[in-house]
């Protein structure tokens, strides 16, 4: 796929090119540092927040910055890589300047300062990923139903993180936290240099728009989904760990809880070859909207039953691992050749940015005037009504 490989299919659930080389490891590694990254920021950093007594609704702002730059940052990186040609470069310097403003976490405990920091580093953390997805999958060629097996190592860094950490914080001080996301940035920073290029194959939408085929009735669709989805999740990642302790659960129980559903989401990934084959992308997201319907009621209204909670965290290899592995390989047949870049751009800052900031956002006056259980069923129902989109899919 780059000037010195050419994608073969899977052996023995290694992918191989004809030169002998196995890149796998270098892309595998670039999703485990970015994914422990999230595996630290999405269930702790809030606890972090609340040790520096911010109010709900700043924990809310704060947290909201991450989205906020998937929203914005993408599509200028997008643009750029897919204008310049140099995709690898511009992953490279994104890592290495979030990196470097990282280090502000370590010199401010003030609102405004750690807004600042966060949207900072935020902008150029968040230019990677939509980049080395396109990278990924144009490196699979088409075995792009393969995704997942990659995508999985992503998921193993954040269970390292989330249970390492859970642990760690039952006896160390949370301030700890600033320490391991740097590890994690610089693990970001090393992998980003060894990504392998790909070469960007010429398509017959190279003659069309980006617009033209963003105004697909089907690409609406997908798209207006998947930010409802989005919104539907704001209020799990900002509050759902200072909701468990509230209710009495030990870190070490939340980091468990968290890693639960992620281990569950592992085992999806490597079984979607299998349900793409049967089933196809449309009817996996209909069913992933459906299992966050209830996945976000059994939170909201269960939280004191174990049993239920357990559920709860099952049901995420369907509302994310399921779901994201499938969002994106649709995102992937729309949007192909010189637009891989900006379509996944576009789709992680429409959904995941877009919806995340306004998911984010909302969660903190609402969980401060209305409560939780009110919160969770918030989510629901945009899961619900994400549902509703996925229908006007059938036909793809």
């Amino acid at each position: 796929m780059g000037s010195d490989a050419t994608v073969w299919p899977y052996n023995n659930g290694k992918l191989t090119v004809h030169t002998g080389k196995n890149y796998h490891w270098r892309i595998a590694g670039f999703y485990f540092f970015y994914y422990a990254f999230i595996g630290m920021f999405a269930p702790y950093w809030s606890l972090y927040l609340s040790s520096l007594q911010f109010s709900a609704i700043e924990i809310g702002i704060l947290m909201s910055m991450q989205p906020v730059m998937r929203m914005i940052a993408p599509n200028v990186w997008g643009w750029l890589a897919d204008h310049t040609g140099k995709r690898l470069l511009v992953v490279q310097v994104a890592a290495t300047m979030s990196a470097l403003f990282y280090l502000g976490v370590f010199f401010t405990t003030s609102f405004w300062g750690l807004l600042a920091v966060l949207v900072l580093m935020n902008f150029f953390w968040s230019a990677s990923m939509p980049l080395v997805e396109a990278t990924t999958l144009s490196y699979l060629g088409k075995h792009t139903a393969h995704y997942g097996r990659i995508r999985s190592w992503g998921s193993i860094g954040f269970i390292v993180a989330v249970v390492g950490l859970g642990y760690a914080f039952d006896y160390i001080a949370i301030g700890w936290l600033l320490w391991a996301g740097l590890v994690c940035e610089i693990g970001i920073l090393i992998f980003s240099r060894q990504i392998p290029k790909t070469e960007v194959l010429a398509h017959h939408t190279d003659s069309q728009s980006i617009k033209q085929i963003v105004m697909q009735p089907r690409v609406l669709a997908l798209f207006g989904a998947c930010f409802l989805m989005s919104v539907a999740h704001g209020p799990y990642y900002t509050f759902y760990s200072i909701y468990l302790v509230e209710h009495g659960y030990a870190k070490s129980a939340v980091g468990g809880l968290w890693a639960l559903g992620v281990v569950c989401e592992i085992g999806v990934f490597f079984l979607m070859p299998q349900l793409v084959r049967r089933f196809g992308f449309v009817r996996i997201l209909g069913f992933s909207f459906a299992a966050a319907v209830l996945r976000f009621l059994l939170i909201g209204w269960t939280v004191d039953f174990l049993s239920l909670i357990l559920l709860a965290q099952v049901l995420h290899a369907a509302t994310f691992g399921a779901y994201h592995a499938a969002s994106v390989g649709m995102v992937h047949e729309f949007f192909q050749g010189r637009h891989q870049s900006k379509g996944q751009a576009l789709f992680g800052s429409f959904t995941y940015g877009a919806g995340g900031m306004l998911g984010g956002l909302a969660s903190g006056p609402i969980w401060q005037h209305f409560g939780a259980s009110v919160l969770y069923t918030c989510s629901a129902v945009m899961a619900l009504l994400g549902l509703a989109l996925v229908y006007r899919l059938r036909g793809s």
